[in-house]
């Protein structure tokens, strides 16, 4: 694949970014795709190395020695052809993925593993200017119906999949707009939404019908979930007027720090906080937004949502910021030979802790400090990890000013009211309960209910959703035609 000795000829080359005083005055993209020639000699870097562990580090199993000669042949629209054929939406995981497939690539067990997602980026990017990308619609239909519930990727790559085998597809969203996490949990700096409303109008052109601002079933009184939502149908409703249901929503249940002082004003869960920016950034309202201008904010959660809170609170303006994880400061290195193929332990530094973080490891919040009913500081404690547990340091309490605080711990699960209202089974996580396998997969406890994502498998990666999608509308398709020519 490649250059037969390209991997020994070329280096690895990084994507770039624009300087951080620029890119933190404006919510736009900063990073530097490669130039058609660049992508060509990391192609060529790409090795025949018998077996493509990439492959199967892939959630989506992208055909990547394929495309990656391709692009060094310089056949770019066959390229884009073959990453379509298991990836719906590249331009999203080409931009936000972590790229499991580099920790696979074979280069990756003594060396520097090939660009994978920069060429994956180089290729969809190419492919929507030289306009390569159009509707697909159907050319038989089905007379069969199917809604979806949850625009984010598992639903609309599912929703695509479906329309093209020749469905009559209902996707249903809660929030004023298509994109579930892309739209408003993501930030634009990472993902513009440019992106997502193009392959909207792609999905429309197929046939797929988009049915925003409409919650199904009940939120939990007092939810923050969304608060854009302006009518509801039932799940009831829905059984009755399709011929299958598919449940793609979020697991949209914030992981909360219940300690002393977690009712004073300040102190919000991430999601809370993100989705703000991203609806004024698209031209909408927020009354009372959060903001971190002037402020001192700290982080808790040292993943890619504190991440990107992050990234914002930076270019709010915010005085200070602080980023906690609760797990030991990770190796600069992974151990290669222990972990190649599989994602490794080390630390990560991300664009956002670039432009201006301070990180604590092995730190536990043990009390918000407040006064006259607002957060002031927050009481920590330094833990070590041993036996399967954490203990605390004794005489390390300290307490860290903090005038803004942001809850990044991950999430613990789907709305449950909505689970309820369709009445499937759920796991020990609280997920919908439903296996993979190839034949009768993502079924849920109920006739014709579907489930697939997050909403199944817990909070993950986007290209796990679309993984999840793509494969669970082979399973809707066989079930109202009794095969399918879907890929899974």
């Amino acid at each position: 694949m490649g250059k037969v000795t390209g991997f020994m000829e070329f280096d690895r080359l990084e994507e770039g970014y624009e300087a951080v005083d620029k890119r933190l005055k404006n919510y736009k993209e900063f990073v530097i795709a490669l130039k058609p020639e660049e992508a060509k000699i990391q192609g060529a870097r790409c090795m025949d190395c018998g077996t493509p562990f990439c492959n199967s580090g892939c959630p989506v199993n992208n055909i990547i020695p394929d495309f990656n000669d391709l692009v060094y042949q310089g056949d770019w629209q066959n390229a884009i052809d073959v990453l379509h054929s298991t990836n719906n939406f590249p331009e999203f995981t080409g931009r936000i993925c972590p790229a499991p497939c580099e920790a696979a690539c074979v280069l990756n067990v003594n060396g520097e593993a090939v660009g994978i997602k920069s060429i994956e980026h180089a290729i969809i990017d190419r492919a929507w200017a030289e306009g390569w990308v159009v509707p697909q619609p159907a050319t038989v239909k089905t007379g069969k119906k199917v809604a979806i519930v949850g625009a984010g990727p598992a639903g609309l790559a599912a929703a695509q999949q479906l329309a093209r085998a020749g469905h009559a597809v209902t996707v249903f969203e809660k929030n004023d707009t298509v994109g579930g996490l892309l739209r408003y949990g993501i930030p634009d700096f990472k993902l513009d939404k440019t992106h997502i409303d193009r392959r909207v109008k792609q999905l429309e052109a197929e046939g797929v019908v988009f049915k925003t601002n409409v919650m199904v079933g009940e939120l939990p009184k007092g939810s923050k979930v969304t608060n854009w939502a302006k009518e509801s149908v039932t799940p009831e409703q829905l059984k009755k007027d399709f011929d299958a249901v598919l449940l793609t929503g979020g697991a949209e249940q914030s992981r909360d720090l219940p300690v002393p002082g977690r009712d004073l004003a300040g102190i919000h869960f991430a999601m809370e906080f993100l989705p703000q920016q991203n609806k004024i950034n698209g031209g909408g309202k927020v009354k009372d937004q959060i903001m971190a201008t002037g402020k001192n904010v700290i982080v808790i959660g040292g993943g890619d949502t504190g991440s990107d809170c992050v990234g914002t609170s930076n270019r709010h303006g915010a005085k200070s910021v602080v980023q906690f994880e609760v797990m030991p400061r990770p190796p600069e290195e992974e151990d290669r030979p222990l972990t190649w193929p599989y994602w490794p332990i080390k630390l990560r530094t991300s664009s956002s802790h670039d432009e201006g973080c301070e990180r604590e490891f092995a730190i536990a919040t043990k009390e918000f400090i407040g006064e006259g009913g607002k957060v002031t500081g927050v009481k920590t404690v330094r833990v070590e990890f041993k036996d399967g547990k954490f203990t605390e340091v004794a005489g390390s309490e300290q307490v860290l000013k903090a005038d803004l605080v942001l809850l990044a711990m991950g999430f613990v699960s789907p709305v449950d009211t909505i689970l309820a209202g369709f009445g499937v089974d759920k796991d020990a996580r609280g997920n919908v309960k439903a296996t993979t396998e190839a034949a009768g997969g993502y079924v849920t406890s109920v006739a014709k209910v579907f489930a697939a994502g997050d909403i199944r498998r817990g909070q993950s990666l986007v290209v796990w959703a679309i993984r999840e999608g793509r494969q669970a509308a082979r399973s809707v398709d066989e079930f109202l035609t009794g095969a399918s020519v879907l890929p899974r």
